[in-house]
């Protein structure tokens, strides 16, 4: 139940991120993992993270964000191949044609993290829901929310995109394996697999290191993230998707790079300088040391 305590509490961190996003991010940290940041000397994956929202070189952010103007970052180091096929873009919900869309696609705004409508069926779509969705989408700053304000420098749009066949993976899933790489000034390090996603917003939690060895107990099990029911196979590409890591990610402290693994190629998914605004709690506090010392402060 939405308590109105909940709503204040939540309207009062909007209003921090619009006004002192750096007081608002304290705020979150120490609800989310009961401490304060020590942003003197920030130690954890977590700190580190929100130490580079205000104190790092961020002028690459939110190009490097927008899941539209990365493809012409991609492009431009070689690796158009990896793109996954762009079938339409639009600056306005009620500018989609949607007679023209074919039977199966990927819909989602370019900005920030919310609805994606995956369409296996486009003769089932409500498209007059849709179009409100995405319009409310596409007014929304998403960089209010968690003290990102990179996204909030984002210009919005939507996209579409060809559906990657989730039948032509290594193993069953429900969903796409993302394969979630962890990169430290282009150094592939750790490789975190999200698989079997519901609508619920439920998923299988893997972790490995580049030579696939696999690590379990760096996870911390909540109502959105189980350790995975099965070890995943290595990927056929994984030497590929080390090197495409270390091309994209070279220059940058910190970023994880997303990338799936279809019908034996490699796909770009995306980059985030924020993986879970600084706030993951889906890590033992052992990993998200690790992944901190592997983080240097520039």
């Amino acid at each position: 139940m939405i308590t109105l305590k909940h709503i204040l509490k939540e309207s009062l961190l909007f209003l921090l991120g619009r006004t002192c996003p750096r007081l608002q991010v304290s705020l979150l940290f120490r609800l989310t993992h009961g401490r304060w940041i020590d942003w003197k000397h920030p130690r954890d994956i977590n700190e580190k993270v929100q130490w580079f929202k205000f104190y790092g070189d961020t002028s690459l952010w939110s190009q490097l964000a927008d899941k539209y103007a990365v493809r012409e970052y991609i492009a431009e180091k070689g690796l158009e191949h990896i793109l996954i096929p762009l079938i339409g873009k639009w600056d306005k919900a009620e500018e989609i044609d949607w007679d023209v869309l074919p039977q199966q696609f990927v819909m989602k705004a370019n900005h920030g993290c919310g609805d994606i409508l995956i369409c296996t069926n486009k003769t089932t779509i409500d498209t007059a829901y849709w179009t409100r969705q995405f319009s409310k989408l596409l007014k929304e700053k998403f960089g209010y929310r968690f003290g990102e304000p990179h996204y909030n420098k984002i210009k919005p749009c939507i996209i579409a995109e060809k559906l990657l066949d989730a039948t032509k993976q290594p193993i069953p899933s429900s969903s796409l394996i993302d394969y979630k790489i962890w990169c430290f000034n282009g150094k592939p390090t750790y490789i975190t697999t999200y698989s079997n996603r519901t609508k619920e917003g439920l998923c299988d939690l893997n972790i490995y290191d580049t030579h696939w060895n696999q690590y379990p107990q760096f996870i911390r099990a909540n109502d959105h993230y189980l350790p995975g029911k099965q070890s995943l196979p290595q990927p056929h590409n994984l030497c590929q998707m080390l090197e495409i890591a270390t091309i994209l990610t070279k220059g940058f402290p910190c970023v994880r790079l997303d990338l799936y693994e279809v019908g034996g190629k490699v796909f770009f998914g995306e980059m985030t300088f924020t993986p879970s605004a600084g706030l993951n709690f889906t890590y033992t506090q052992e990993f998200l040391n690790i992944l901190g010392d592997l983080c240097k402060l520039q």
